[in-house]
């Protein structure tokens, strides 16, 4: 019979990250990580030795943990994730801790997230500011139903509405409206690490401006007075977006930087 020793070591021979590694024998074993790492000679029965093989070979071949184990933390919440949504990056907390500080001293306000994938900004925000009426778009129906999938897990009171940015909510105000849309380059090289997850949410193509575009050109029909659009972006996109904000009549411009110093995210008020 195996042992954790030796899965660990097939790991290693895979390619695949230790941490990773350990995290996946966690979960297929039911214990924590910190266990695994305890308990290195502890033997593992033929099926969960069959369940970690398969594991390590997705992971070695490039799919993503959050994948793999079917779910993934976002500012403090526990979403569900499969292939049909973007993995939540830490990055994107940064977005939802500015539109947490815009909403502390507003009494009933009234949120969108366009293509909220699988819910993790609009949930984020819901469940910090329960006093928010939050609304949350996608194109996608298969993305739609995972972040239902997650509010109702949450307990959390979000409505959902399918299609196209402005479409989803056509006739309808908002007084924050936040978005982390596809921005990758249609040739940035990156694109090929990210293969496991939807297209659609990564890039809208060409210079990867197309979506931010569209949602900063069509937002003041549909924002009160004073409300702020805040914008997730690529590192080397916040200039553009500046522009094409001040270009629309946006006011009080500002970009926020993430979790590793990069310019991420920007925003502005009507």
């Amino acid at each position: 019979m195996p042992s954790v020793t030796q899965a660990l070591a097939e790991a290693r021979t895979l390619g695949v990250d230790r941490l990773d590694a350990q995290l996946i024998l966690a979960w297929i074993l039911g214990r924590s990580r910190s266990w695994v790492i305890a308990h290195d000679d502890a033997p593992i029965d033929p099926q969960q030795a069959a369940a970690i093989q398969t594991a390590l070979a997705r992971r070695a071949a490039g799919e993503p943990l959050a994948y793999l184990m079917g779910e993934k933390e976002f500012h403090g919440l526990l979403l569900r994730v499969d292939a049909n949504v973007l993995v939540p990056r830490p990055d994107t907390e940064v977005l939802v801790d500015w539109a947490l500080e815009l909403l502390a001293d507003s009494a009933a306000p009234r949120v969108v997230d366009l293509g909220t994938g699988s819910g993790a900004i609009a949930l984020a925000v819901k469940h910090r500011a329960p006093h928010a009426a939050v609304t949350a778009t996608d194109l996608s129906p298969a993305a739609l139903e995972v972040a239902r999938a997650n509010a109702r897990q949450l307990s959390l009171d979000v409505v959902f509405a399918p299609g196209a940015w402005w479409q989803a909510v056509d006739g309808q105000h908002f007084d924050l409206v936040l978005s982390n849309p596809p921005y990758i380059a249609g040739g940035d090289p990156h694109l090929a690490a990210l293969r496991h997850e939807p297209t659609l949410a990564l890039t809208p193509g060409g210079d990867g401006l197309d979506a931010l575009r569209e949602i900063i050109a069509g937002a003041a029909p549909h924002m009160t007075p004073g409300a702020w659009l805040l914008l997730e972006h690529g590192f080397d996109q916040a200039d553009a977006v500046q522009t094409l904000l001040r270009d629309s009549g946006f006011a009080g411009i500002a970009t926020r930087r993430d979790l590793g110093g990069q310019p991420r995210c920007t925003g502005a008020h009507r």
